[in-house]
């Protein structure tokens, strides 16, 4: 009922298939139309005067698409970005040859009651696509993204992910995004860091960094709402195959998160 109410359909009107939609955001990978959808946004949302405020915060998550089944002479080929040379033409159709696999780090408590071991870092290899967002500190919308197969560091799309736009200077990240290149890149735009800090090997870190790191978490930590949205309330999951079509998937994903936020922030300004 939600969808029909969105789409301003009758009780008496077809809902669209599947088919149908994976047609429609097909022609939205031809026609390039995402880039211009946010572009258009972006000036409705100028015009409620909802501007870049308050900083930047900048991170990624992993989107998972479906495992494929390769041998390891077929996923050395893909790596070097080749296809093997035997896929017959349906086979090429039905493999992803731009999902790469990464490791998922985090923590996970132990097992024993009644202990006080410390959290064991594990590693879960995972399989797709990287969304990377950049979102404005004062409003939490999505003003700049950007998606790449799930092997990609992070720190990689950082200056894709800068907003100009945003009326005020400072960027907050996790310390994926503290190399020298990205430092150099925010000082050449007069942006300030506010980047964690790395823990130095073998060492802890000074007082002044941890109080700094303590800060900075707390506003970086903004950003986890929005891929809390995505991928539990949207459930998204790329289903579809090559990187276009992902990042069509990932677009319309970030465009729906705005329209939402856009119609809370509006519950907000409305007068009591």
């Amino acid at each position: 009922m939600s969808f029909m109410r969105f789409a301003g359909l009758g009780l008496h009107q077809a809902v669209p298939d599947a088919k149908t939609i994976w047609l429609y955001r097909e022609q939205l990978k031809q026609a390039g139309a995402i880039e211009g959808l946010f572009r258009r946004f972006d000036e409705v949302l100028a015009a409620k005067g909802l501007l870049a405020m308050g900083g930047q915060i900048i991170d990624a998550t992993i989107i998972a698409a479906p495992r494929q089944k390769l041998t390891l002479e077929e996923k050395a080929t893909i790596r070097e970005g080749g296809t093997p040379a035997y896929w017959s033409k349906a086979k090429r159709a039905q493999k992803d040859r731009d999902a790469r696999w990464t490791l998922k780090r985090g923590r996970a408590k132990p097992k024993a009651e009644g202990t006080q071991r410390q959290a064991i870092q594990i590693a879960v290899p995972i399989f797709g696509y990287k969304s990377h967002i950049g979102i404005d500190r004062r409003h939490g919308l999505i003003r700049r993204w950007t998606v790449t197969d799930a092997a990609q560091h992070d720190s990689r799309s950082f200056p894709a992910l800068l907003d100009p736009g945003n009326t005020a200077s400072r960027v907050w990240a996790d310390t994926a995004y503290r190399t020298k290149r990205n430092l150099k890149v925010l000082e050449r735009r007069g942006l300030s860091e506010r980047i964690l800090f790395r823990r130095p090997p073998r060492r802890p870190l000074s007082e002044l960094q941890a109080k700094a790191n303590a800060s900075r978490a707390r506003i970086r930590s903004g950003i986890e709402h929005v891929f809390a949205v995505q991928k539990h309330r949207m459930a998204l999951f790329v289903r579809t195959i090559s990187l276009a079509r992902a990042q069509v998937k990932i677009g319309i994903a970030n465009l729906a998160y705005n329209f939402a936020r856009l119609a809370w922030l509006s519950t907000r300004a409305a007068p009591a």
